[in-house]
């Protein structure tokens, strides 16, 4: 399946996704779908994870990438291929290209986190670090593929990447075929397109909806607008949502098919990853857990069964401590306070036994005695403290404030 730009447009069929998914035989994994008793109760009717994180690269990417690359033709496959990616595109386009022998080279930002650099060069791309945003290593991807001729592919703005990633959609109803709603993250509209295709034309009356981060959300006014919009400066730590424009391509079969998009919140997300580690046991990317975050913030707007896509677990270990800290806090397990007492000898001891009574655990604990904020005989001490959920939290402040100390906020 190789599109000149005169017919990429062209309509995109089950049969296109069918046809894909026996490319992809023996290629990608037939990912487990995963039961989730904690959001079944809370949505009222089963609830179960399509564990696209447990892909290969780990993430749905390989799917679209590998039916693009195999589609080209002979002369293309040997000038080689071109792409740009903060990270999971990067690692698909790298691995489809080794299985299939051709010759790839991958434009990350200067700032992509170093295990996706890594695993991006351990597949056999060669990896050139240029811009500090995606947008950025987009516009030099598709220099260096004007000037060598090296095929460019588009992370999700292409019917074979699409046909490919709507394999994820097959493989939910084989394996959830009572499936009434799947939620799906979206950024430039790949994944989400792909599902929708497969989904409706076997299964109508499913109901898709997306989810894009609050912070990154440029199908909500896209779709108002009837065309793709860009919005400005997008920011969100969810890098694999985080797009600033509908892809042409995935946004006429979203605004078509996919029965609604919903917006989360950065809170929202980090619950959702903490949620998917604590409960289930899956390690997941802040994309990934998006629609987590959306059954999790309104439970009762889904009709059950529902499938949550889960569609990467690429996430950097630094993002993933503070992302779990930041869930914490947004469940009221995780309490960060500064406070002003007196300099003297014991002191810290005994703020320590007032948080003992009350029972917060101390993780950490910054002691400062010269700043010039501070009078002669004072010191300020930052804690952070493993807290039981909201009540608590609220109980240490008072006990803390009962005890005589100054909470600044």
């Amino acid at each position: 399946m190789s599109y000149s730009t005169a017919d990429s447009l062209r309509r995109i069929t089950l049969d296109d996704v069918r046809g894909a998914q026996k490319m992809l035989s023996g290629v990608a994994r037939v990912t487990a779908m995963e039961g989730s008793r904690h959001l079944s109760q809370l949505v009222g009717a089963p609830v179960h994870f399509k564990c696209e994180n447990l892909q290969r690269t780990g993430s749905f990417k390989l799917r679209g990438a590998y039916v693009r690359i195999a589609g080209l033709l002979p002369e293309e496959r040997a000038v080689g291929v071109v792409a740009a990616s903060a990270g999971n595109h990067a690692q698909g386009v790298a691995l489809a290209s080794r299985v299939l022998g051709v010759r790839s080279t991958v434009f990350m930002p200067k700032g992509a986190p170093l295990p996706k650099i890594s695993a991006t060069r351990e597949y056999g791309a060669e990896v050139r670090l240029h811009g500090t945003v995606v947008d950025e290593t987009l516009h030099a991807a598709q220099e260096y593929a004007a000037e060598t001729g090296a095929v460019f592919i588009h992370p999700f703005d292409h019917p074979d990447i699409i046909a490919g990633q709507g394999t994820v959609g097959l493989e939910i109803l084989e394996q959830c075929p009572e499936v009434r709603t799947i939620v799906v993250g979206i950024g430039g509209g790949g994944l989400a397109a792909g599902i929708a295709v497969a989904a409706k034309a076997l299964r109508p009356d499913v109901r898709i909806v997306g989810v894009q981060a609050a912070g990154a959300a440029a199908y909500p006014p896209s779709l108002a607008a009837g065309r793709p919009v860009s919005i400005r400066n997008p920011a969100t730590m969810a890098d694999g949502i985080k797009v600033g424009r509908p892809g042409d391509v995935p946004f006429g079969i979203i605004g078509e098919l996919v029965d609604e998009v919903r917006t989360v919140t950065e809170d929202e997300l980090s619950t959702a990853l903490l949620l998917c580690l604590e409960r289930a046991k899956l390690v997941v990317e802040p994309a990934g857990a998006s629609p987590v975050a959306a059954l999790l913030s309104d439970p009762g707007a889904f009709e059950g069964p529902v499938v949550a896509v889960l569609s990467g677990g690429n996430v950097d270990p630094v993002l993933m401590q503070r992302v779990l800290r930041h869930g914490m806090a947004a469940q009221g397990r995780y309490l960060a306070v500064r406070l002003r007492l007196t300099d003297r000898p014991g002191a810290l001891a005994t703020l320590l036994g007032v948080l003992s009574v009350v029972d917060a655990n101390v993780l950490d604990v910054s002691h400062v005695r010269t700043d010039p904020r501070l009078g002669l005989t004072e010191a300020e001490v930052e804690l952070h403290l493993e807290t039981k959920g909201p009540a608590h939290c609220a109980e240490v402040g008072r006990a803390l404030r009962d005890a005589g100390y100054t909470v600044i906020d």
